[in-house]
């Protein structure tokens, strides 16, 4: 009698063993009781309008971001890529129910806008050639330099050194005109006044002659000087025009030009979405 009472008795059997049936009861209800801090976040629905602010509000700031550092490609396809993202999530939302206008508008801005970014990217990507036309061209320009100033100062020597010659021809004819007006003439001179006469005249006509050679040739070495220079700046014109080119497209590729094309392409987007829900008879805040 006593070996049945201990196995059948119901209440000796669970103890020591394990959890009572209430228990488990109690601790299932409660392992299976959502924490309640979380539960309205995940049951939580957005409205048309929010999802819609929600969108409008991420094209406003990436309409509005900047990037500070070159180079720019790689800010540009994050860039896009967040463009591209941000339109699919809202174009995928069971809220949100496109029609064919908007698809239209939408892909014709987005056509537009990465067109304009494409541009961009590869126009970034000949920086280096754009750095080696400006380094190649800076030399040449050097050169051309050394080249006008080797040919000035040829030209210079090749003046001074004539006009020396020439002048020195003229103070000589001077000096015979000063001594055949100190001539004696007379009778019983070695001079007569015909032969003295006849040597001042030659001497004049070779001073003026002289002279007339003088002028002549500085008009000459003027005008040769005026030839050079006018040669050396048709040289060094365009060159200088490839550089001043070569170091603004340098200079605008060290700031972000694309602000203003993604801005643009962001309101458009901004007003497509605001289309959207007019024609939808909805209204957001």
């Amino acid at each position: 009698m006593g070996y049945q009472s201990r196995v059948g008795s119901p209440r000796n059997s669970g103890r020591g063993r394990g959890i009572s049936k209430r228990e488990k009861a109690k601790a299932g209800k409660h392992k299976h009781r959502p924490a309640a801090g979380y539960a309205p976040e995940e049951n939580h629905v957005p409205t048309p309008e929010e999802a819609t602010n929600r969108m409008l509000n991420t094209l406003h700031n990436l309409g509005n971001q900047r990037f500070a550092l070159s180079p720019f490609s790689e800010h540009l396809d994050h860039w896009l890529a967040n463009l591209r993202q941000a339109l699919s999530e809202f174009e995928s939302s069971p809220e949100i129910t496109v029609d064919d206008q908007y698809i239209k508008e939408r892909s014709q801005i987005l056509s537009n806008i990465e067109l304009d970014l494409a541009k961009r990217r590869q126009k970034e990507a000949t920086a280096g050639e754009v750095i080696k036309i400006l380094s190649d061209n800076r030399i040449l320009l050097e050169q051309i330099e050394k080249d006008y100033a080797n040919a000035t100062k040829k030209i210079a020597e090749r003046k001074d050194t004539e006009i020396k010659r020439l002048s020195s021809s003229i103070d000589s004819i001077k000096q015979e005109l000063d001594r055949i007006a100190q001539m004696k003439t007379g009778i019983f001179r070695a001079v007569s006044k015909n032969a003295k006469a006849q040597k001042e005249t030659e001497a004049t006509q070779r001073l003026n002659a002289a002279q007339s050679e003088l002028t002549s040739a500085i008009q000459h070495f003027t005008a040769e000087q005026e030839a050079l220079k006018d040669k050396h700046e048709r040289r060094k014109k365009p060159i200088a025009e490839q550089i001043q080119n070569a170091e603004k497209e340098i200079q605008s590729q060290e700031i972000d030009d694309s602000l203003e094309a993604r801005r643009a392409a962001c309101e458009a987007l901004i007003n497509t979405v605001n289309s959207l829900f007019q024609r939808k008879g909805l209204s957001h805040n």
